[in-house]
């Protein structure tokens, strides 16, 4: 250990032991200032502390976020050392906040020490680091139900600005505190609001009060029901897209993410399970991981706290907030605190008390701050050596691009362009057709990422299929590939196939492509097809205006006013007359398809097709405008129910009815002819008024674990293969989490046959998709032909983990079983088709069943 080190850790001991050091047991806890703050450290009295803005002490109540907000405003107006910015807002409206924090003096140059750090990451660096502030971004709270981390955020901010002393002053010298003090506002005002009204004044500590039991969904996610810190990589929400923004417009030494975790537990913190860290990750970055945690250590060893490392969590999934700065040349650390759920509760380490658990993380804060001071040249280099040897990774590499993108889908390509530009990943439009492998990639539908760039190692993790693993279990999922996830095309240039002339303009966010109507002057009929994916939220468009259209099941060509076209299964097409709205509305209409959701219209003046059937056929079934319910609530699986509505409700601008189960039980399902019914035990449902409801022209859509109600019930004509018995014989004991984690799929991706021809296979141009599965449910090929759509290969996986027992089984069974009662027809899905919001591939899936599920054939169903 370096001398200057050491120093730093007993100073920093002898400043920063809590005040509260005499308040050893958790049953003691109180939510006063005194508890809280460290000893020996005198505070400005012009620095307004939070019983002074909020009335309260953080502990006594649950802070909201409005209250979060008006503090923040009054230390930043207070304080020379803090400002304060609005990075965005959440989807209830909320204030996203960012503070920085630093002496007066770094704020008068913080520009300049922005771009200086930023240079950091940059080719042939040579800043010197020797005078240059580390910088710390430091968020809280990003799952609402565990409260001690925004709570604490109060108190460190305050600590923050108002401490006096040379430790302090020492340490705001020497780094710029990025503050992000609630990451999830909606799912934290969700649970303050419950555990706060249902606080007595005489506290209650039973497991069992209503006050530590929150309902359904629970304050641990977002306004659609997300897990906000799965959201690092996928970026599909506005929490997270601002919150990179923030990221990379400083690229932190040291980000810190606060959590809770079960009562029953004591304090966790970085780094996690060596052997599950992601193989792209330096070892570097855990080894600076392992130095910080001996400031934590020191700091709650002071206290007589308990904690553990090396357990539990890992650092593998790079869409973690404590794992995300671990790809991109910072160090991510995750805390997990036992949680009180409410405002105190009995445990089996005695009754745990809110205040106890805010100055846990209080402390930690505290402790990160120090130990990124301390350390704060190494974390430096570290950044600088990150990105040099990335960059001589890239120049290393057999593979020097990627392309992607498919013409007829520009929508799914885009948005995976988009969402890598969020990343800081640079992106080009593909200047000229280029052929890779066995395909080809048209320009201008076609997208091209070079490797020589700082961001390599980000790009590898996003591109990468991944089959074997230091260690087979995961704490989420183990790939992510994303040209599976968005179903696009995909492959490799090498040195010989890649050049400048390649790459065309730069991708723009927020730029989508934009399709084109033909002349609409004299039409006859209207056409588009099911490729692009917005065509679900064009075609409801039509419908809910009042206009009607048919779907084609079967190709034909036909002279559109720019010559002769084919047309696949799935177009839809919208005759001019006889309508009940006019023909200057649909054309408007058809203008606004093209213009917002990214669709060729074309313009058909005659009947008559010049292959195939003609225009007004009567295999081109007449589409119905999708009244959609999905089931919520108590028994249903908050996530996958909320990416249903997700779906619906930001992607295609669909509103659907959320239903809870005794709602479904009473209600005239009349109104709907759609019900979604995610994950969720469903035996309170009435089997008898289900079946009416499909037999009566209804689509009843299903999916993992809803499956086993529809196959005992017999409302789906499944079958669900059974688990072989393993005769294992003996094992040690201590092997039983190992072995029974092997057998999990806890997120892969399997390679799967789509049957094109298929109403559910409209709008896919291979047959060959990726279907990402997180569990262990197998169903059968139906006996009917015609009733398995999608199908696992029978060499099934792409990427990921799954063990030899669980391959063997998968491969060859369905993904899909269609079955009918009466007019109606019900949908079998292994797999959620939402996926996170970003499995655009399947998603597709799930709004073809949605409009075409009652175009499907009885005959085929049977």
């Amino acid at each position: 250990m370096k001398p200057a080190y050491a120093i730093a850790k007993y100073v920093f001991l002898l400043l920063c032991v809590a005040a509260a050091a005499q308040a050893q047991n958790p049953a003691d806890a109180r939510a006063e200032m005194d508890y809280y703050l460290p000893g020996g450290v005198s505070y400005d009295p012009d620095i307004p502390t939070p019983e002074q803005v909020l009335g309260m002490v953080p502990g006594e109540w649950h802070v909201r976020h409005d209250q979060v907000v008006r503090y923040m405003d009054a230390v930043a107006q207070a304080s020379d050392r803090v400002t304060i910015e609005r990075t965005g807002r959440s989807y209830e409206n909320r204030e996203l906040l960012l503070l920085t924090i630093t002496s007066p003096e770094n704020h008068a140059n913080i520009e300049s020490i922005r771009r200086n750090h930023l240079a950091l990451t940059q080719a042939d660096s040579d800043n010197d680091i020797s005078d240059m502030p580390v910088v710390l971004y430091q968020g809280y709270s990003v799952h609402g139900n565990e409260p001690s981390g925004v709570n604490a955020a109060l108190l460190y901010v305050y600590h923050l600005a108002a401490a006096q002393g040379t430790e302090i002053e020492r340490q705001l010298n020497e780094a710029v505190i990025l503050v992000d003090p609630a990451f999830n506002p909606d799912g934290m005002d969700r649970f303050a609001n419950w555990v706060n009204s249902r606080r007595g004044i005489q506290l209650s500590t039973d497991p069992e009060n209503l006050e530590q039991n929150e309902p359904w969904p629970g304050g641990r996610t977002n306004h659609y029901w997300f897990d906000l810190n799965r959201d690092w990589l996928p970026l599909q929400h506005p929490e997270s897209i601002a919150r990179l923004q923030s990221y990379y417009r400083w690229r932190p030494n040291v980000l810190t993410d606060h959590h809770e975790m079960g009562s029953d537990a004591t304090f966790f913190f970085q780094p996690g399970i060596p052997s599950r860290t992601h193989p792209i990750t330096p070892q570097r970055n855990q080894e600076l991981t392992g130095q910080i945690a001996e400031f934590h250590a020191d700091i709650l060893e002071a206290d007589k706290r308990l904690f553990y490392t090396r357990e539990s969590f890992d650092d593998f999934y790079y869409g973690k907030g404590s794992t995300y700065p671990d790809v991109t040349g910072g160090v991510g650390i995750l805390f997990e605190q036992a949680s009180s759920r409410g405002h105190a509760r009995e445990t089996e380490n005695g009754i745990l008390r809110f205040p106890f658990t805010i100055q846990n993380q209080f402390l930690a804060s505290l402790s990160t701050l120090e130990g990124a001071v301390s350390l704060r040249e190494e974390l430096l280099s570290y950044q600088r050596a990150f990105y040099e040897e990335s960059r001589e990774l890239a120049a290393d590499a057999e593979v020097r691009a990627y392309v992607f993108g498919d013409a007829r889908d520009r929508a799914s390509a885009y948005r995976m362009a988009e969402i890598l530009r969020r990343h800081q990943i640079d992106v080009y439009t593909l200047a000229s057709d280029v052929e890779a492998g066995d395909q080809t990639f048209e320009a201008g539908g076609a997208y091209v990422v070079p490797l020589a760039q700082d961001q390599f190692r980000l790009i590898e993790s996003v591109f990468e299929y991944r089959t074997e693993f230091p260690d087979n279990l995961f704490y989420d999922i183990s790939t992510w590939t994303f040209p599976s996830a968005f179903n696009t095309p995909v492959a490799t240039l090498s040195g010989r196939q890649f050049g400048e002339q390649l790459l065309g303009a730069a991708v723009e966010v927020e730029s989508p492509p934009r399709g084109m109507l033909e002349s609409a002057a004299d039409a006859y009929l209207y056409a588009f097809e099911w490729d692009e994916f917005y065509a679900p939220r064009a075609a409801f468009r039509l419908l809910d205006a009042g206009v009607r259209a048919r779907v084609a099941s079967e190709p034909f060509t036909a002279q559109t006013q720019n010559g002769q076209r084919r047309f696949d299964y799935g177009t839809i097409l919208v005759a001019a007359g006889p309508q009940d709205v006019d023909g200057a509305a649909i054309r408007d209409l058809m203008q606004t398809i093209a213009e917002q959701d990214g669709i060729d219209v074309s313009v058909l003046n005659g009947g008559l097709s010049v292959d195939g059937v003609d225009l007004g056929s009567r295999t081109h079934m007449a589409l119905r405008k999708p009244e959609v319910a999905i089931a919520v609530g108590d028994g249903v699986r908050s996530s996958e129910a909320g990416e249903a509505w997700h779906v619906f409700d930001q992607k295609h601008q669909i509103p659907v009815s959320l239903l809870t189960l005794p709602t479904i039980r009473d209600a005239d399902l009349d109104r709907y002819n759609v019900l979604v019914l995610p994950s969720g035990n469903y035996n309170s449902l009435p089997t008898d008024k289900i079946k009416e409801w499909v037999s009566a022209g209804g689509t009843l859509i299903v999916y993992k674990t809803a499956l086993s109600w529809a196959a005992r019930e017999e409302i789906a004509n499944i079958t669900l293969l059974e688990p072989e018995d393993e005769d294992a014989g003996r094992r040690p004991y201590a092997s039983q989490e190992q072995v029974s984690g092997e057998q999990l799929i806890s997120g892969s991706i399997f390679n799967a046959e789509l049957d094109l021809t298929h109403p559910l296979g409209y709008g896919y141009n291979h047959s060959g998709i990726k279907l990402f599965r997180d569990n262990a449910q197998f169903m059968a090929v139906a006996d009917n032909p015609y009733a398995t759509p999608l199908v696992y290969t029978d060499d099934p996986l792409s990427s990921g983990y799954i063990s030899e027992q669980n391959l063997e089984k998968i491969a060859g069974t369905a993904a899909v079983v269609v079955s009918r009662h009466g007019s109606g027809r019900v949908i079998a899905m292994t797999d959620n088709p939402n996926f996170r919001a970003f499995w655009y591939g399947t998603t597709r899936l799930f709004m073809n069943a949605v409009f075409f599920g009652h175009t499907i054939n009885a005959a085929t169903t049977e």
